[in-house]
């Protein structure tokens, strides 16, 4: 079998464990056969399943350890969310869905663009720490701004909100650390999985495209892919700033899912960021598919052991060490490539 069918077979059975579990799913929910509460984590981790596919790009793809990717999360959560308030009554629902999550994923495209510039120019460590510092400042700005809308016009200020100074039919869109209520609930699951999927398209093509390899060739050895003529910044941009975008997109699902969106640190924080980059690790760096399957399993297992309320959070962490011996223990890895050595030859 040649390396492209290779490719497009690994590519196909990643949709097809998507649609798979969306299928799943679909049948339990209209036989009445999952719960009110599972019904309320499928959106959830779906977008979470989207955001580690977007931070293994960085990570896994770039090579760039990144812990602020939650950032761009709620730079397209709270831009989306806007304009969703702003255009309630003014556009048809599709539309303004369709509308928003373009409005989302471009500003958070643009400001991973403009942090890209400053922070690609570091690595490692540093890189880490200044994109967690970029995440935790995004949430402390927006947690800070008072914005609203009336007849005359925008209105910003961050002090409170009677320092806005609108008119009586002026409306409060961010009311500073209580956020921005009321947003539409457009978000669903079959949206959810349709955007999961435009997700790993742009990723799985964009790693076995020419700028795919030129980044992964980056990512080996910066100084060897100068040498041949590889444009290292704008290869780094390229990649940091579609990983922002997706990142973005999740942002969307999140903002369009809650009645309540706020920028706390349970949900854009440094904790969170740290979960997205457990789904990753667990997933296998690199492992696009893998990164979707560890955000399903590691999202859902918490909330399906609340029954087992004494052990529930022993079993997950067994889980975890479970996971990581069998991505990356060496004798793991040996029998994994073994038996898979072994399905190939089978089935030449």
């Amino acid at each position: 079998m040649s390396a492209e069918k290779k490719r497009i077979k690994s590519n196909l059975i990643t949709y097809g464990i998507v649609i798979g579990l969306y299928l799943v799913m679909e049948i339990l929910m209209k036989t009445g056969n999952l719960s009110s509460h599972l019904k309320g984590l499928l959106v959830p981790m779906t977008y979470y399943a989207i955001i580690a596919v977007a931070l293994n790009l960085c990570v896994g793809i770039l090579g760039e350890l990144s812990i602020g990717h939650c950032g761009f999360m709620c730079i397209g959560a709270f831009a989306s969310s806007i304009f969703s308030k702003l255009t309630q009554n003014a556009l048809p629902t599709p539309v303004r869905f369709f509308m928003a999550f373009v409005v989302g994923i471009a500003v958070a495209a643009l400001f991973g663009f403009l942090i890209g510039i400053p922070v690609l120019r570091l690595k490692g460590d540093y890189l880490a720490i200044v994109t967690l510092a970029f995440g935790e400042i995004i949430k402390n700005v927006i947690n800070a701004i008072y914005f609203g809308v009336d007849s005359k016009g925008a209105h910003i200020s961050l002090n409170n909100v009677m320092d806005l100074g609108m008119e009586p039919d002026g409306q409060v869109i961010i009311n500073g650390a209580m956020g921005i209520t009321g947003t539409p609930r457009d978000a669903n699951f079959t949206i959810a999985i349709v955007v999961l999927l435009l997700a790993l398209f742009v990723v799985l093509n964009l790693m076995n495209s020419r700028d795919g390899r030129a980044i992964m060739a980056v990512r080996d050895n910066s100084i060897a892919a100068e040498s041949a003529g590889i444009n290292v910044t704008r290869y780094k941009m390229m990649a940091f700033t579609i990983s922002a975008a997706i990142a973005g997109a999740a942002g969307v699902l999140f903002s369009h899912n809650i009645t309540s969106l706020t920028a706390t640190s349970q949900y854009f924080g440094y904790n969170a960021s740290i979960m997205i980059l457990v789904y990753v690790v667990l997933g296998g760096i690199g492992n696009i598919r893998g990164s979707v399957i560890a955000a399903a399993i590691l999202y859902l297992l918490p909330e399906m052991l609340r029954g087992l309320n004494t052990y529930r959070m022993l079993i997950y962490s067994i889980v975890l060490i479970v996971m990581m011996l069998f991505n990356w223990a060496p004798a793991a890895v040996d029998w994994r490539n073994r038996v898979k050595h072994k399905f190939i030859k089978r089935n030449a």
